[in-house]
Order: C-alpha cells, then sequence, then structure tokens
C-alpha cells in the first residue's frame, strides 16, 4: 500500500468549516448519526434499569483511579512483569515512536498489523514507521479505508464515518484495481481476503487498549471486528500502546465499564468482542504472543492530572458526546483539525497540542449540554468548554480584533445608560432593512450570523420599559381594592 498522509492536523478551522458544510456527501453521512449511533445510544440506556447509578459509579471508580494513579501504575507494572511481559514508559510522542521501533528492531520485525487504536494515531505511530522503513496494514475495516485514503480518523469509533459506501468503493477500486460496488458485504469480502494474508505474514501485532487492569496486568480490547483477536493471536510479537489514564484497579470493576461502554458507543448491549491479554503465551496454550510489551504513554496527561482539566481524563473514547453534538453532526470530524473531535476533542486538543492552534475548537459549541447527557461518565463537558475558553482570554491567543470587541462589550454592559442608548440606535437603525420583524443579512462582520439563519430585529420598545409598565399595571389594581371599602364594612383590624 502507498503511504499517503494528505490532511496535516489543525487545518485553518473557518475553511474546513465550509468546506464541510457543502459536501453533499458529508452531509449525508452525518446526517445518519441521529437516527443511528445517537438513537441507539439513548435506547440502550432507557432500557438498562439504574443506568444513571451505574455511570455514576463507572464515574467514580475513575475519580478514584487517577487520585491514586502512581500507585495503580506501579501495580500495574508489577503484573505485567510478573507474567512475562515488559512494561515501556513513554513521556511524549517521539519517545513512544522510538521505543516501538527499537522493540520492532530487537526481535527483526518488519511486517506490522495493527488495531484500531486512537492513541497510536494521536503520536503519528504509522507515519513514523513506514518513514523508517516498516510495512504498516490497519486492520480494522474503517481504519483500512482511511488508511488507504490517507485521511485521519473523523469519529472515535467510526473512522470513515465521513465517507459514504460509494465512496468507499471508489477508494479500494483505486488502489487494488478492483471493480467493487457500493455493496457493503462486497467489501467486507475484498478486505477480509486481503487483510488474513497480512495476518499470516505480520512479525508485529500493535492495539491500543479500551482499559487496564492494574491488579492482572490485563490490556482489554473492545471491538466488533475479529481483527483485534488476530492481531493478538497471530504474530509472534505484541506490542500495547495505552493511555496512563486507562487503567482500573481491579478486574471486578471492568462489568460496570462494559456496561456503559457499549451502551455509549453503538447502542448495544455488549460489543462482539472483548479481549483480554494477560501477558505472553503460556506453556500449552495454543496461540497468543511469544513475546508482549507494553508502552504507556504520559504525552502530557500528568500535566493534566494536577489541573483544573482533570475531570477530561475520565473519557472512555466511546463517541457517545459526537454522536448528539449539533456541531459535529453538521461539520463532521475533520474540521476539527486535529486527532480527537467533537466535544471531547474541543476539550483535549487544546491541553494536548497548545492552545493557541487550537483556538476555534472551545468555541465551537452552543453549550446546549447533550454532550454531558450522553456521556457514559458524565463528564461536565460544557464546563470544561469555557474553562479552555478563559485559559485563552488569559493568554491572550485570541484574535486581537475580537479581544477588542468583547472588552467594548463587557464596557458596555456594566453601563446601563449606555447599553439602553445602544439598544435604541440599533433598533431604529436596523428598523427599515427588516422584513416581517427579521433581518435577512446583518451588515459587515456581523454578517456571518445571518448566512444560514434570520436574526430577530430588537425590539422597538425594549423589555425594561415593559417592565416597568407591568409592574405598574399590577399595583394599580391591588391599590384600588385596598382603598375601595364596602360601605358597612369594618375595617381590617391591627
Amino acid at each position: 500500500m502507498t503511504s499517503k498522509y494528505a490532511r496535516a492536523e489543525h487545518s485553518e478551522f473557518m475553511d474546513a468549516t465550509a468546506e464541510a458544510l457543502a459536501s453533499a456527501n458529508l452531509q449525508l453521512a452525518l446526517s445518519r448519526l441521529g437516527d443511528t449511533l445517537a438513537a441507539g445510544n439513548r435506547s440502550a440506556f432507557e432500557k438498562l434499569p439504574g443506568s444513571s447509578l451505574l455511570r455514576d459509579k463507572a464515574r467514580a471508580i475513575k475519580d478514584e483511579t487517577l487520585a491514586h494513579l502512581d500507585r495503580h501504575l506501579q501495580e500495574l507494572e508489577q503484573a505485567v512483569i510478573a507474567r512475562g511481559g515488559h512494561v515501556h514508559f513513554a513521556a511524549d510522542a517521539a519517545d513512544a515512536n522510538t521505543l516501538i521501533q527499537e522493540i520492532l528492531k530487537s526481535r527483526q520485525a518488519h511486517r506490522v498489523v495493527k488495531s484500531k487504536s486512537m492513541v497510536t494515531e494521536e503520536i503519528h505511530l504509522n507515519k513514523h514507521l513506514e518513514e523508517a522503513g516498516f510495512e504498516v496494514t490497519e486492520t480494522d475495516f474503517g481504519e483500512f479505508i482511511i488508511q488507504v485514503a490517507g485521511e485521519r480518523p473523523s469519529h472515535l469509533v467510526g473512522p470513515a464515518l465521513h465517507k459514504t459506501a460509494e465512496e468507499m468503493a471508489v477508494c479500494l477500486n483505486e488502489e487494488f484495481d478492483q471493480s467493487l460496488t457500493k455493496d457493503p458485504h462486497e467489501m467486507a469480502q475484498f478486505a477480509r481476503g486481503y487483510l488474513r494474508q497480512k495476518f499470516r505474514e505480520a512479525d508485529a501485532g500493535i492495539t491500543g487498549g479500551n482499559f487496564l487492569i492494574a491488579e492482572t496486568g490485563t490490556v482489554v480490547l473492545i471491538s466488533n471486528e475479529g481483527n483485534a483477536r488476530l492481531t493478538t493471536s497471530v504474530p509472534p510479537l505484541m506490542i500495547s500502546v495505552v493511555g496512563i489514564e486507562k487503567v482500573i484497579p481491579r478486574l471486578a470493576d471492568l462489568p460496570i465499564f462494559l456496561k456503559v461502554l457499549a451502551r455509549a458507543a453503538t447502542g448495544q448491549k455488549l460489543s462482539i468482542y472483548t479481549s483480554m491479554i494477560t501477558g505472553p503465551r503460556r506453556a500449552g496454550e495454543g496461540d497468543g504472543p511469544e513475546e508482549f510489551h507494553l508502552v504507556l504513554l504520559d504525552n502530557g496527561r500528568s500535566r493534566i492530572l494536577g489541573g483544573p482539566m482533570r475531570e477530561s481524563l475520565f473519557c472512555i473514547r466511546c463517541g457517545a458526546c459526537l454522536n448528539t453534538c449539533p456541531v459535529y453532526r453538521k461539520i463532521g470530524g475533520h474540521s476539527y483539525g486535529g486527532i480527537y473531535s467533537g466535544p471531547i476533542g474541543a476539550v483535549i486538543s487544546p491541553l494536548f497540542d497548545g492552545l493557541e492552534q487550537t483556538y476555534h475548537q472551545p468555541h465551537a459549541s452552543s453549550l446546549c449540554g447533550a454532550c454531558q447527557a450522553a456521556c457514559p461518565v458524565k463528564i461536565q463537558i460544557p464546563e470544561l468548554l469555557i474553562r479552555n475558553r478563559a485559559a485563552q482570554h488569559e493568554a491572550h491567543v485570541a484574535p486581537r480584533a475580537e479581544e477588542w470587541i468583547y472588552r467594548a462589550w463587557s464596557w458596555a454592559m456594566r453601563r446601563p445608560g449606555m447599553y439602553r442608548w445602544l439598544g435604541a440606535m440599533a433598533s431604529r437603525l436596523l428598523k427599515g432593512k427588516a422584513r416581517d420583524g427579521w433581518l435577512r443579512k446583518l451588515p459587515g462582520p456581523l454578517g456571518g450570523w445571518t448566512e444560514h439563519r434570520d436574526f430577530p430585529l430588537p425590539a422597538a420598545r425594549p423589555f425594561r420599559d415593559r417592565w416597568a409598565e407591568l409592574q405598574q399595571e399590577s399595583i394599580e389594581p391591588v391599590t384600588q381594592a385596598a382603598t375601595a371599602t364596602p360601605s358597612g364594612a369594618a375595617a381590617p383590624s391591627r
């Protein structure tokens, strides 16, 4: 397969958004989210008795684990080593990529198969391995498609969700000189035959990890395709790359997360495959790797752990917030410019990649709260987005013109007389441009508001004036009733 990396990270957000809104195929693909994944999420939790309490429990486990993460990581390391595995700590992406290359070279492993992993996308592992001369094949069907297309995942769970079936068929036909139709079964059959050969030839398998169990040293992989099991059982060498926040203390904690993750991600009661790998193959076992390495990635996580954005590390990468977000469902994942998109991406991308180059992401939200309602661990995403906005303000990364506009607005809002005068002037100036009480087009830089929606004309009489009248109208009947004493009636006693 030809190596392609067409899309650079952190493309200009406004241009990428305009492109996404203008793409008929993308809008068609995104329009299905509300009726599929988002609806499945709501239905699955509605049918689960005590689902809110279960989500509270999952949240409490994440909270407790992160409060003592050093202890749990030490226990995890000891458990992996005790079962014949190797543990490596990577401070950042460069460190992780170097470690993985060294492990592969030590085993003379050239051909690598991978199961779906967002953390390896985060460190750009494929790009670094291919540049170093390794052959890398993604084996999840969605990841396989976007690897062929030279794109990044557009969704945490459905990496090729932005593509229609027709686009997938064209992609495969061009790369492999096939004549496949848009029939999903036909494309899957082709991919299955191609990838089975890659599994047979592979020297190493690389995975991510949904959870790490500290007490047993177990890597838990959850998927709806069998590729993850082939990646971990056929090649002689297995490497798992996992963020340090994925640790949970006990095996007994896992069922709680299995129940909420599948429902949040795809609306299933349980994902089709739940694989638990605890070290390399033992004597008498028929499959599994001969050698197992766990690479624990920090890459800014320990810095987040000690700050006000700590709650973002609760995320279990289910994608539920993307499925319900009205912004994501219009612009898709690539518009965000980074590896992580949607509401949670707008929270963590600025933390990983810096506030300045991700400036627009925390603002790409209506703060409606749909993301928090859908989150299986109840992360307060709107609050975290506001904190990112505040951090940008404190760091002065906003465009200078925008900063001055908000300062002027703040100044006027603190002066009632000025605010009333500006409101009256706006009403008079815009009245002639309105039709039926609505403005179809605002002037100058305000025109962005009316590109896709109308704007209500400011009221001719402000609410403050109406409120004073209403107060007076409500007082008068009471005053009249109090002064009108019926003939012969006694005055009320005091």
